[in-house]
């Protein structure tokens, strides 16, 4: 009778688990993480291209090398993270703990990327090497939690859209902050001396950024942490085999990534030399508050159609946009109405994936019965992060070097028209590549019901 009660109160605890509504201050809190990492990482891949170049001193082929290797190591941190996270076991759960302890660490090795010694050229590149390189390691261990987490704070495949929808918003919050208004403090801090005004306007970040992740901290709760078990690292690898909707959902990812980052890493770039309104960009960059429209009625959305669909559409609407840009010559107009379009786009193909990548998690332990969260969100997140927004500055640069680029001089014909190609074509390229992999994904989303079924 005892045995029955318990497995009454079992299946009680699991129904409240998968249909409750979370908590205001549990999905704000949630809402945070992301709000402080693009605070930070969104600042270091939008500017650190430009800082090296047009303020550091560094060459553009330095800088590119840079971000090569960086992305190189890339590669190793976010799987090593992510089998970090799954083996982790502490009171706080298995994720929540890397924001408490890796919150200062991360402001300020993101504040030293941008602090621009008096260094000879090539002390000037190992320093930005090693700077970079540093952030990015730490950005990962702060990145991965926050996707990891998802499929431990609820049950709820609704409820972890409205948690996602609402992490994307925060994080359109904090790139909203520092794409509009970076530039103008740089120059209101500064006052002429750009290396002084990043230094600043970096260190205020890092203390806002700070503060929300030990906010996060505090505000969040993962369930079902005394059942979380420690995966072996073989097991974790296997988890991958056979799982073709992660690889799927990470393959589209990157080329989201590519796409977005190459847009914003040269937009200072076409405003300043192409439309010679170098305010645009900051102009332009604020203009990503359209973002938070179409990841507002995102869940409304994906009740009436295929996540897959949906992430499709986002990405022929991104590239509509930047097609819409190429054809825009120097009508700012234009170029501003073309960016909206494109924003609108990119609000619901960097939303879905994430909120998919739990269910990817699911898929695999319905697979191989293993539950790696830890290291399928961490390439499923981190990683397509990195690499994209890596290889998004990293491409650009060796086309603007190939044309002919120098900083702080009146670029040539054929410089202009590689600034141009970087970042209208270039963009609007990886978007189509990104809608056509989508495309295998469908026939696994219309399984997810049964899989969820079989799990429970």
């Amino acid at each position: 009778m005892m045995e029955g009660n318990t497995a009454k109160k079992l299946e009680l605890v699991r129904n409240e688990e998968n249909n409750s509504k979370m908590p205001l201050k549990r999905v704000l809190a949630y809402a945070s993480t992301d709000t402080a990492g693009n605070l930070l990482y969104c600042t270091l891949t939008s500017f650190i291209m430009y800082f090296y170049t047009d303020v550091f001193g560094i060459s553009i082929a330095s800088a590119g090398l840079i971000l090569l290797i960086a992305r190189i190591f890339d590669a190793l941190d976010a799987p090593i993270w992510g089998l970090v996270i799954d083996h982790t076991r502490t009171k706080w759960g298995k994720n929540r703990p890397y924001w408490l302890w890796l919150s200062v660490p991360f402001g300020v090795m993101v504040f030293l990327s941008f602090l621009a010694p008096d260094l000879s050229a090539s002390a000037k590149f190992t320093y930005a090497l090693i700077t970079y390189i540093l952030a990015g390691v730490v950005y990962t261990g702060i990145g991965t939690p926050i996707t990891a987490i998802l499929p431990n704070l609820t049950n709820n495949s609704t409820e972890r859209v409205r948690l996602n929808s609402w992490r994307s918003n925060g994080g359109m919050i904090g790139y909203l902050i520092t794409a509009s208004f970076t530039l103008p403090l740089v120059s209101f801090f500064g006052k002429g001396n750009d290396k002084l005004g990043f230094q600043v306007t970096v260190g205020i970040y890092a203390v806002i950024a700070i503060a929300l992740l030990l906010f996060a901290f505090a505000g969040t709760k993962e369930i079902n942490t005394k059942s979380i078990k420690s995966i072996p690292i073989k097991q974790s690898l296997g988890a991958v085999k056979g799982n073709w909707p992660w690889i799927t959902l990470v393959l589209a990812f990157i080329f989201y990534w590519l796409g977005n980052t190459a847009r914003t890493s040269t937009v200072i770039y076409y405003s300043e030399y192409n439309l010679g309104n170098k305010n645009l960009a900051s102009i332009l960059n604020g203009l990503v508050v359209f973002q938070m429209v179409s990841i507002t009625i995102l869940p409304f959305i994906v009740k009436r159609f295929l996540k897959t669909h949906t992430q499709i559409i986002g990405f022929v609407i991104a590239a509509i946009g930047q097609i819409i840009i190429a054809f825009a010559g120097s009508s700012a107009s234009m170029v501003i109405f073309g960016w909206i379009v494109a924003s609108i786009g990119t609000g619901i193909a960097v939303t879905l994936p994430f909120a998919m990548l739990s269910d990817t998690v699911d898929y695999g332990e319905w697979k191989t019965g293993i539950r790696a969260s830890g290291f399928l969100t961490a390439i499923g997140s981190s990683f397509c992060i990195k690499l994209g927004s890596g290889l998004g500055s990293f491409i650009p640069s060796i086309i603007m070097e190939k044309a002919g680029y120098v900083a702080n001089v009146t670029q040539s014909a054929t410089s202009l028209a590689a600034i141009k190609f970087c970042f209208t074509w270039l963009p609007a390229i990886f978007f189509i590549v990104g809608a056509i992999i989508m495309l295998n994904y469908t026939k696994y989303e219309k399984n997810e019901a049964n899989v969820r079924k079989q799990l429970s």
